[in-house]
């Protein structure tokens, strides 16, 4: 009987109690190519160091987005390790018995990914369904799309974006498994096609068309300016860096002869990749076309040659696998399973915007318990089972049971949580709300936005005109027509505002930067819609510049007047976009600022459960701020009539604002 393809075949050694998104450190190499192992034996070197560097680029992007906006290419480096073990683990069976046992393959691969996912799942929900809330919307599905290794695509078919922040989905970072499973489903069967080849130069070129055809999908079918997340999720558009990882397997089962390629400037090599993973992690956007059409593929590049460079000799691997590094990268499937689902249930508990509460805290906090919470996983769960399996765990268990009495009472306890956390996860489906508090306030504005539409449309356009021309007359700004553009915060006010301005076109929409304003003002004035008194509230959903503010000055031009709105939510942008507004009102007399923030800072309860969106009260004195500036900007005196001085040559000088 053939031994187990995850012992090592060229070294004796057994497989490696290595955590990982993914396997552990299998061979990959061959039996005549002797990788690079570390000293405690039974691991490639510099991978568990690889996983470190990429689960903290993942959890830093998620827990302070602000230091490290590119850290979601930490996902990438997972996919090119777990692409090159895998690879590298069905090749060497197939090498050394002739075929690949399929039913062994995805048995050890459950026995790896599901046992962790469990508890994560179970405890988090249960703890959702007792905090309550908008966490809750769309568990059902979620549950259905990580029980299934489908999440990715379930999360598609729900039309979910992996960006947003304002409705968290609680078991969101589960669809980076669901891309890694479902290539160990598929993966093994085409690569025995692959290995029906005799040429490897063939094998090879087949494999990187794979990886070039991965690549070149996502950037045809992404879409500047748009959500990503469907080329972001999709197991199509995102399996490069899979594919990336076989290829490097397959290039490196070579004649030993030929093994120890570029000795001297491997180690350089290997150290700039890292570096270049580190700069993209800092550098790419999330929504940027640098990251679809080119970034992600150097990145999965990079990490392609890091790991060429660690597992080929040298001091390179070892100095990636210092003792911290390996720790983490230990632990690391464990992290990212925990560090998200902690993050949103914190939040709920300890709202940012609250007056206690803040980003940084909460972020050290979520950092804490996901460290320990992952420690516990991998002791308890994932070692036990990884050395004796399922069923050997099982008959431990059991075996506590004869034990004394302590023993008992802990393995009674422990199956009366279980039952309890089963129950809980039930109940949390089972009341889950169709839609969050955010979502029904939205919709309330855009009904109010098109019942005003559809009366405004009734109206003849000659008493429009007239009604303008009697509104720059107007002693009061508040009761002239008024344009206000706006994000989801604005039109979940609609109603209110409509109320309380008669002459009032709302034009709002979801996820609205004040980068779009210049070209809604643009179309709106081309169509005669720009009225003597315009309102902006774009600052929820982005940084803006001063810039962005002097174009949307310049196309009003000189006649209209404009009214800024701040913003309030917990973003890492919120306090630079206010400073911003501010000032920009404060040096112009045509412009006054409506302090949104401020006014609604102490009243939460007023807010949606994302602590962004007002109800109809927190409308209410969204409008009642809004009429506050328009009365601030109509008792600025107007400007004194200085054409005589372009008339007097000799006339004096006297400076104004």
């Amino acid at each position: 009987m053939p031994r187990s393809p995850l012992s090592f075949p060229f070294t004796g050694r057994t497989r490696s109690t290595t955590a990982a998104i993914g396997p552990e450190n299998a061979p990959v190499l061959g039996p005549r190519d002797a990788p690079a192992i570390a000293p405690s034996g039974g691991r490639l070197a510099g991978l568990d160091g690889l996983r470190a560097l990429a689960v903290i680029a993942v959890v830093l992007y998620h827990l302070f987005p602000a230091i490290l906006p590119g850290g979601f290419i930490g996902v990438d480096v997972f996919f090119v390790i777990s692409g090159f073990l895998i690879t590298g683990l069905l090749v060497s069976e197939h090498t050394r018995t002739g075929r690949i046992s399929l039913r062994r393959f995805w048995q050890r691969r459950a026995r790896r990914l599901v046992p962790p996912l469990i508890p994560v799942i179970l405890i988090s929900c249960t703890l959702a369904f007792l905090i309550d809330g908008d966490v809750l919307v769309g568990l059902g599905a979620q549950l259905l799309g990580a029980t299934t290794f489908g999440y990715n695509w379930v999360s598609i078919a729900g039309d979910a974006s992996y960006f947003s922040v304002n409705e968290p989905e609680l078991l969101r970072n589960l669809w980076s498994l669901a891309v890694e499973e479902q290539f160990y489903l598929v993966w093994p069967l085409l690569l025995l096609a692959v290995l029906l080849i005799r040429r490897p130069p063939v094998r090879l070129a087949l494999v990187i068309t794979l990886f070039v055809a991965s690549a070149l999908w996502m950037g045809v079918l992404y879409q500047p300016g748009s959500d990503p997340t469907r080329v972001y999720y999709g197991s199509d558009t995102h399996s490069f860096g899979l594919f990336a990882g076989a290829a490097l397997a397959l290039l490196l089962r070579r004649p030993s002869g030929h093994r120890n390629e570029l000795p001297r400037l491997r180690p350089w090599l290997g150290g700039a990749a890292v570096l270049t993973i580190v700069a993209f992690a800092f550098w790419l956007p999330e929504d940027g076309a640098a990251t679809y059409r080119g970034g992600l593929v150097a990145v999965s590049l990079a990490t392609a040659v890091a790991i060429w460079a660690g597992v080929r000799g040298g001091r390179f691997g070892l100095l990636l696998d210092v003792a911290p590094m390996r720790y983490l990268g230990e632990r690391s499937y464990g992290i990212y399973l925990w560090h998200w689902p902690v993050l949103v249930l914190l939040q709920l508990l300890w709202p940012a915007s609250s007056p206690s509460g803040s980003l940084l805290p909460i972020g050290l906090l979520a950092t804490v318990i996901t460290l320990a919470l992952a420690g516990v996983s991998y002791r308890w769960l994932e070692l036990p089972i990884r050395r004796g399996g399922v069923r050997g765990s099982i008959r431990s268990v059991g075996a506590l049971w004869t034990g004394p009495t302590r023993r008992r009472r802990l393995v009674a306890a422990t199956a009366a949580l279980s039952l309890l956390l089963v129950g809980g996860t039930t109940a949390a489906v089972v009341a889950a709300p169709a839609q969050t508090s955010a979502q029904l306030r939205i919709e309330r504005g855009q009904r109010a936005m098109d019942a005003a539409a559809r009366a405004a449309a009734q109206a003849a356009a000659a008493e429009a005109a007239r009604q303008a021309t009697e509104a720059t007359t107007a002693t009061s700004l508040a009761d002239g027509p008024i344009t206000a553009v706006g994000d989801s915060v604005m039109l979940a006010s609609a109603p209110e505002l409509q109320a309380t301005f008669t002459g009032m076109t709302v034009d709002a929409s979801v996820s609205r930067g004040m980068h779009s304003a210049d070209d809604l003002l643009l179309a709106l004035k081309a169509a005669g819609q720009l009225h003597p008194v315009v309102v902006i509230g774009l600052g929820t959903n982005g940084p803006i510049t001063a810039g962005e503010l002097t174009t949307i000055l310049r196309i009003l031009g000189p006649d209209r007047k404009l009214v800024l709105v701040n913003a309030y939510a917990e973003r890492d942008w919120t306090a630079g976009v206010n400073a911003a507004l501010a000032e920009f009102a404060e040096g112009n007399r045509r412009v006054e600022l409506a302090n949104w923030h401020d006014t609604i800072a102490g009243r939460l309860d007023l807010l949606a459960g994302d602590h962004v969106h007002p109800g109809p009260t927190g409308g209410q004195l969204y409008a009642d701020e809004v009429r506050a500036a328009l009365d601030r900007l109509a008792a600025v005196p107007p400007l004194p009539d200085s054409s005589w001085l372009l008339r007097d040559p000799d006339a004096p000088r006297t400076p104004f604002r």
